[in-house]
């Protein structure tokens, strides 16, 4: 059968969106090699400065979940123009601030306009799209999250290295502007707008909940541990917050987000995959270069140059999205979980050859991106457009739940085993053991396509 060819306008709409994405994904890998400027330019302790990061994953982890209602009530195309601002201006004044409580405040403004933007980048693709070629327009789509992490480390370096701090917030500013330009003109008004009532109650549990289960995940790596008070307490709170949410989500007629949709069988699996493709990702995101500087003794550039491999292997992922389209989204995760586990073994196991080092970071990005793009195309499988909105929320809520926990989880074994070579073995030794027990749950994913997916059809007033 040939292929189909992809309509202009879609892969226009998708580039727009690319560029808006890019941003936020770039600025969090920045941040993330700054963290030690930041404390000798502003006084103050490491503990401290981390909460410039922290403090953007608790207000993306906080506004997440509202992302799909507001998407329905004021419009998606209005929803995605107000995230940018707010991602601007929360860069703008963290270029601004005078002090690490400011740049704390000012990053929660950031990670709000981020947390915004990721949901309903996906809801709008999905829709315009009426269902048909996800694969390759969320490949399109999703070249950023590819992008972020090898040029987040260097430019990072070349930053700090030459520039002010500061800079690493400016840069995001004029990315911003020609995304705001972009998404103005190409960027449509939603074809129809649903009057829904905003569940306040449901708001109430499922945003603390969230940010508590965040919270307290990434202070596992602390001084207390993953028994101490800071991460069971918060914890503990969390899950009881959204055990209560997910109650009430059954029990309610127009729930916030629709907690129904787990009882399809194919959205059930690609939520699990979603999970443990955020574990072993981000916390891949978070081994990989400490592994590098501490154990093979590398610096900030020489690292982000090193995992370049890595970012070559999810840029050749991209065929996975129309392998996806034509054939479903099982075999191509199964393999690509498969290639990831094969690929991360080599550093469980201490091999520090050169060669070996970029062949296994290539393999790896090549399996770990066709298996989140394949997840993400299939989680949208038997759905109606009514339903899109709340799968967005729920697909990006587990998978940095599962970013949190995985990191948190990698981050006990590197203090416990003092950050030596063997400790990391074992770090990735568990990504590895991850990758192959998703499998399983892969296995419930729908499987060959025999005819073209439905379209999209219009659901139910919420």
């Amino acid at each position: 059968m040939p292929k189909e060819r992809l309509d202009p306008a879609l892969l226009r709409l998708c580039g727009v969106l690319a560029v808006g994405a890019f941003a936020p994904l770039l600025d969090s890998t920045i941040v993330s090699v700054a963290v030690d400027a930041l404390a000798d330019d502003l006084g103050a302790p490491t503990t401290t400065v981390q909460w410039v990061s922290t403090a953007y994953l608790l207000a993306f982890a906080m506004v997440m979940p509202v992302s799909g209602w507001a998407g329905d009530r004021f419009g998606t195309r209005r929803v995605w123009l107000g995230a940018l601002v707010l991602f601007s201006v929360g860069s703008l004044l963290c270029a601004c601030a005078w002090s690490a409580g400011s740049l704390v405040v000012f990053r929660s403004v950031q990670g709000a306009g981020g947390g915004l933007m990721m949901p309903v980048l996906q809801t709008i693709v999905v829709r315009a799209s009426g269902g048909r070629q996800v694969g390759r327009l969320v490949a399109v789509v999703s070249l950023p999250a590819l992008l972020g992490p090898v040029l987040g480390p260097v430019c990072g370096g070349l930053l700090l290295g030459h520039l002010d701090w500061r800079w690493i917030f400016f840069v995001n500013l004029p990315v911003c502007v020609l995304a705001l330009f972009l998404a103005w003109r190409g960027v449509p008004p939603d074809p129809r707008q649903r009057a829904s009532r905003l569940d306040v109650v449901g708001l109430v549990l499922v945003c603390p909940g969230l940010t508590a289960l965040v919270y307290g995940l990434s202070q596992c790596g602390g001084q207390d541990g993953a028994g101490g008070g800071r991460v069971l307490l918060p914890v503990a709170a969390g899950v009881v917050l959204v055990v209560a949410f997910v109650g009430r989500s059954l029990r309610s007629g127009a729930p916030l987000i629709d907690m129904r949709l787990f009882r399809l069988r194919s959205f059930a699996a690609t939520s699990v995959l979603m999970f443990v493709g955020g574990s072993t990702m981000y916390g891949g995101m978070f081994l990989l270069p400490l592994y590098c500087q501490l154990v093979l003794d590398r610096g900030v550039v020489a690292t982000g140059l090193l995992l370049v491999p890595q970012g070559v292997g999810a840029l050749a992922a991209r065929v996975a999205g129309v392998l996806t389209d034509r054939i479903g989204p099982r075999p191509v995760v199964v393999t690509g979980l498969l290639l990831s586990a094969v690929a991360t073994w080599p550093f469980a196991t201490s091999v520090g050859a050169g060669s070996v080092i970029a062949a296994a970071l290539f393999f790896r990005g090549l399996g770990t991106s066709a298996v989140n793009l394949a997840v993400t195309v299939g989680a949208y499988r038997g759905l109606d457009d009514s339903q899109v909105a709340d799968a967005s929320t729920t697909t990006r809520i587990l998978q940095q739940l599962g970013g949190s926990f995985g990191i948190a989880a990698l981050a006990v074994l590197l203090q416990r085993g003092g950050h030596t070579a063997q400790a990391f073995a074992q770090a990735f030794g568990l990504t590895t053991a991850l990758a192959l027990c998703a499998v399983i749950a892969a296995a419930l994913l729908p499987g060959h396509r025999t005819a073209a997916p439905a379209p999209l059809v219009p659901g139910p007033v919420r």
